[in-house]
């Protein structure tokens, strides 16, 4: 009996003829599951470079400025954000802080914040969390920091669940020693 099902199993891995539906049939839910997997990853990254393009934007167009800012004029950088990033009003946030540097205390003081969406105005305390990412300066340099805040909802479930990608970035005022914002 040994011998009868060793002669089988020797015979069965010897045998190289098979059938291309049964092998399809085996492998494309295995292709299929990587290419949904690969597409949902590089979808996540390219969703993560559109966010921080995005965010060099509205940098860009901000140090631009020398008028002062008002609520509209962030108001519509909020809506620009969300045109560039093709995300829902729930699903974008944005703030604009305008920061100057303090010799007396060798560091970065908050000159005004704005935000829209679920984010809070930045301040002082706050921005101790940005103490190491933003550049060495000289006295009463202002940066403007933009971050942008994005839900990325995957298509497919493969392992990577809704997440937010969050983007920062400083500039420095262009045309004006100062970017100004004004409530009326």
């Amino acid at each position: 009996m040994f011998d009868f099902m060793k002669s089988r199993f020797r015979r069965f891995a010897d045998d190289t003829q098979g059938y291309i539906t049964v092998e399809a049939m085996i492998v494309l839910p295995v292709l299929l599951w990587l290419f949904g997997a690969s597409w949902v990853y590089f979808d996540a990254f390219r969703q993560q470079s559109i966010s921080q393009k995005a965010n060099y934007v509205i940098g860009d167009m901000f140090s631009r400025e020398t008028d002062p800012i008002n609520g509209t004029y962030v108001d519509n950088a909020r809506e620009l954000l969300r045109e560039l990033t093709k995300s829902s009003d729930s699903e974008s946030d944005l703030r604009v802080t305008v920061v100057q540097y303090d010799t007396n205390i060798a560091g970065w003081q908050v000159v005004w914040s704005q935000e829209r969406g679920d984010q809070t105005a930045l301040n002082n305390g706050g921005l101790s969390a940005y103490s190491g990412k933003l550049p060495v300066a000289s006295g009463g340099d202002q940066l403007i920091l933009v971050e942008t805040w994005d839900l990325h909802e995957p298509i497919f479930d493969v392992g990577l669940s809704d997440f937010e990608i969050h983007t920062y970035s400083f500039t420095r005022p262009r045309y004006a020693p100062q970017v100004v914002y004004s409530n009326s």
